[in-house]
């Protein structure tokens, strides 16, 4: 087999050079002698050709109508790509049998029109392409199979079965012409085998070529997926990503001196303690933390009516009493509410491969109830959802919690939505804390509530709240003024939203007045945070901001219209900005403001960390009332916003905040910023680098002082 395959590619090699020569004694003749080759080759090999042109187009379909764009749509470096890709995967087909190789090709098919249809319904929830290691995680889809179907799946997704399909039909049109002829079904072809495998290494040089040193780096480090699927393509990510998912289990393998380098070098300068002081420092020290993580509790419900009845009256009656930050984002990624409760509790970044709380559970953090735990607090969490689900039974465990009170503590007595309802569980929960309250020891405590969770389609549960729209208009009829109502959000999903919220909030509020009748208010300070945003359609935001009654639908923005909010890529992330409130007696009594410096996540930790009296030196965020005007929020897509701007690094764009002249110095050192610290960030956890440092330190720390004893 092996001298078989030398001489058919010392043929090929003689074949291309004497193509060459006739190329130079004869132009004209030789490009007609081409041209007819190829149709020749290719009405011989209809079924290959069939199989790497459809295959080739769903992955330029995936990237249009994911990433929307007519450049992704004809951009050549993920078509070249692509091709290179399939035609290597194609080209086995003629080491086959004959009388095999259409089943070889339609698996082929069928796999990548499966990629592109898992992508294209991942994309549109998350906005982000799946990864491999979510295998682990998938099991949750399955407590949130409605909101896939009804809020996720489109008809668009399953138009990439198009290409096993036209397979199919060319085989069966293939075979009824084939009747007529005989057919060697047991020849193998490899001299058409190493020709498909040199065009695929011709085309791959051509790709490779074309790269940027930076888009091979971002290829290499994989934290930024739309830019890797928009240059690459998705097989081409698809296949570093396979290399990615099974990096964690590979650690001891390849990467650990890069990664410890790199963690090295961002925490080099880094105190041991806390350097700096503000008004700000210690005002909470010794009280007692109760946090609220709020289910998809977005920003824009605070201070929004419908027909003069507020959306969250709990909420805004609590802004005004508290430190409100109205520029606040979550930095989630896959891992959603999981990736909000690691962010907030460590101050790290969501891995750029799998989460969190599944694949690196076991690894040493420093957190908030670790280190409040060293201050003497008890630390517990609440949840009335399966301890397993995000894995939170073992995850909060490596937290710090010392108590997880999960399903099995709560009565299950009204399910509204995924499960217990809010309301069921903020009434059961004052039990549990009136017997930690009674204990007199300082205690931290996260309530995690359930009910304002996509689908939001059990409208009937959350009780009236009209998202109609009601005017007064005059009646030519009557000569009278009467009120006109039109449909405005009613039965979109943004307007299910809102009713969802508005009960969220009554429970909220009635919690709130429990919490001050048992006196637990007395000495606790409460946090509240909205864990991220909830992934609504961005034609629901358009509707809701330029609503035409006469249409019952979103007019259309003109040039020139300064009336018309545009909801493009940019302004809808914006929107999805959560609140985060501190209320205690000092913020009701003395202390209660806006803070409008934008904030992230993983600036929680050092800013209540200043204020309750404990310090994590691998903190990525900072102390918002220390930074204030010059903080940067990085995503785990390698986005940022500062009170500046907003950029969008996968196309390059952004959307200026402040009318201020902006450099492309600023861009690249913020660029720089994010980059370094997603790339501390993840080696820090899949490396396991906090607990490995500090072994170091104890090692070294014991060589010191047996040295120390031998001397003495």
């Amino acid at each position: 087999m092996k001298n078989k395959i030398q001489k058919e590619w010392k043929n090929f090699k003689n074949k291309v050079t004497k193509i060459y020569k006739d190329f130079r004694k004869n132009p004209k003749k030789s490009c007609l002698t081409f041209s007819n080759t190829v149709v020749e080759t290719i009405s011989n090999n209809t079924l290959f050709f069939v199989f790497v042109i459809t295959n080739v187009f769903i992955g330029i379909l995936l990237r249009y109508f994911t990433i929307h764009t007519m450049e992704n749509l004809l951009l050549l470096k993920p078509i070249l790509a692509d091709i290179a890709i399939v035609l290597f995967l194609g080209g086995f087909n003629f080491f086959l049998k004959e009388k095999n190789r259409f089943l070889y090709l339609l698996i082929i098919s069928i796999i990548l029109t499966v990629i592109c249809v898992i992508n294209s319904i991942y994309y549109t929830f998350y906005t982000s392409f799946v990864s491999v290691s979510l295998i682990a995680t998938s099991r949750y889809a399955v407590q949130v199979g409605d909101a896939i179907v009804e809020n996720v799946m489109k008809p668009q997704d399953f138009v990439y079965i198009l290409s096993p399909i036209l397979l199919i039909i060319t085989e069966i049109r293939l075979k009824r012409k084939q009747k007529k002829t005989k057919i060697d079904k047991e020849k193998r072809d490899t001299k058409k085998m190493i020709t498909t495998f040199v065009g695929a290494g011709i085309v791959l040089l051509i790709f490779l070529m074309s790269l940027t040193p930076l888009e091979i780096g971002r290829y290499t480090k994989q934290w930024n997926r739309e830019y890797i699927v928009m240059r690459f393509g998705v097989y081409a990510y698809q296949l570093n990503d396979i290399v990615k998912s099974i990096e964690p289990k590979l650690t001891s393998l390849f990467g650990y001196d890069k990664a410890l380098k790199t963690f090295n070098d961002y925490y080099q300068d880094r105190p041991d303690e806390q350097t700096w002081i503000n008004e700000y420092t210690g005002i909470f020290e010794g009280k007692n933390i109760l946090v609220i993580h709020y289910e998809s509790m977005q920003n824009l419900n605070i201070g929004l009516e419908f027909n003069g009845v507020e959306v969250t009256p709990t909420l805004n009656k609590l802004v005004k009493d508290s430190i409100y930050f109205d520029n606040f984002y979550s930095q989630v990624s896959v891992g959603t509410s999981s990736d909000t409760e690691f962010t907030f509790n460590t101050s790290l970044m969501p891995t750029n491969n799998g989460t969190a709380f599944v694949s690196y559970f076991n690894r040493e953090y420093v957190s908030t109830p670790w280190l409040l735990r060293d201050k003497g607090y008890y630390t517990f969490s609440m949840h009335a959802n399966n301890g397993s689900f995000w894995n939170r039974d073992t995850m909060h465990e490596s937290l710090g919690y010392q108590r997880f009170f999960s399903k099995r503590d709560y009565d299950i007595d009204e399910v509204i939505g995924l499960g217990l309802s809010d309301k069921s569980f903020y009434r059961q929960s004052i039990e549990k804390l009136k017997e930690i309250n009674e204990k007199n020891q300082p205690y931290y405590g996260t309530l995690i509530t359930l009910t304002n969770h996509t689908p939001f389609d059990d409208v009937d549960k959350y009780g009236e709240f009209d998202v109609s729209l009601k005017v007064n208009e005059y009646n030519e009829e009557t000569d009278e003024m009467e009120e006109v109502v039109y449909p405005y959000l009613e039965g979109t999903k943004l307007g299910n939203y809102f009713k969802s919220v508005h009960y969220a909030d009554q429970a909220l509020g009635e919690f709130i007045d429990a919490l001050e009748q048992e006196g637990i208010l007395d000495n606790t300070v409460l946090i509240i945070y909205g864990d991220h945003d909830a992934r609504l359609p961005k034609a629901d935001y358009r509707k809701m901001y330029n609503y035409d009654p006469e249409t019952d639908s979103a007019s259309a923005c003109e040039d020139g219209d300064d009336t018309c909010v545009k909801i493009d890529a940019n302004t809808y992330e914006l929107l999805r900005k959560v609140p985060l409130l501190i209320y205690s007696k000092e913020t009701k009594e003395k202390l209660h403001q806006t803070v409008s410096n934008v904030m992230g996540m993983y600036d929680v930790m050092p800013t209540l960390g200043n204020m309750f009296g404990f310090y994590n030196k691998y903190q990525l965020g900072h102390d918002i009332f220390n930074i204030t005007d010059d903080n940067i929020v990085v995503f785990p897509n390698g986005n940022w916003v500062t009170n500046k701007l907003y950029y969008n690094s996968q196309n390059n764009s952004m959307l200026p905040l402040k009318e201020t002249e902006i450099s492309t110095d600023y861009i690249d050192e913020c660029n720089r910023y994010a980059e370094e610290l997603l790339n501390a960030s993840n080696s820090t956890i899949v490396f396991d680098l906090i607990k490995k440092t500090r072994e170091t330190k104890e090692a070294e720390s014991d060589y010191i002082e047996e040295k120390a004893l031998i001397e003495e």
